[in-house]
C-alpha cells in the first residue's frame, strides 16, 4: 500500500512564520507561494483557502479560496486567480485578500489550508459553505500557517 500524506509549505513564510509586507492587502497583496505534495490517489481535485481565526468576527475572517485546482499541481502562488476558481473573499471581492489585522490588534495567524477532495466543487462558495456542502469530500487536509501584525 502506498500511503501519501497531504503535504503544503511555503518558501514565503519564513522560520518564525512571518509573512513578508508583499502579502499583505495594503502593499502588493500578493499570494505566498505554496507547495504541495502527498496528494492521496483518488483525488479529484484540491481547494485552498486561506483563514485568519484572529479576526475580532465571530467565525474569523476568510481571506481566500480558491477551488478547481487539478490533484496534480505542485505549486501555487501568483495569478492563481486567474488559473483557478477564486471565491469572494471576506473584503467582498474575489480572489486572494491579504492580511489587514486591525492596527494594534496584535499578530494573527494566517492559516493556508489545502484540502483534497474526492469530487470537484461546483461554482466557488463561501468557505462555510463549502465546509458544510463538501465536508463529506475531504479525503484529506493539511494547512501551513503565516503570521502577520501591523
Amino acid at each position: 500500500m502506498n500511503i501519501k500524506e497531504l503535504r503544503i509549505t511555503s518558501p514565503d513564510i519564513g522560520a518564525d512564520g512571518r509573512l513578508a509586507d508583499r502579502h499583505a492587502l495594503e502593499h502588493d497583496n500578493q499570494p505566498p507561494t505554496l507547495r504541495i505534495s502527498g496528494v492521496p490517489e483518488g483525488t479529484a481535485e484540491l481547494a485552498i483557502v486561506c483563514h485568519d481565526p484572529d479576526a475580532p468576527v465571530p467565525w474569523g475572517f476568510t481571506h481566500w479560496t480558491l477551488y478547481g485546482v487539478p490533484a496534480d499541481t505542485t505549486e501555487i502562488g501568483p495569478g492563481a486567480d486567474s488559473r483557478y476558481r477564486a471565491g469572494t473573499n471576506g473584503f467582498g471581492k474575489e480572489g486572494y485578500g491579504g492580511p489587514r489585522p486591525p492596527e494594534g490588534h496584535g499578530p494573527h495567524r494566517y492559516y493556508f489550508w489545502v484540502y483534497a477532495l474526492d469530487r470537484p466543487v461546483d461554482g466557488t462558495p463561501s468557505l462555510r459553505r463549502f465546509l458544510d456542502t463538501y465536508g463529506d469530500a475531504i479525503v484529506e487536509q493539511n494547512r501551513v500557517v503565516g503570521i502577520y501584525e501591523r
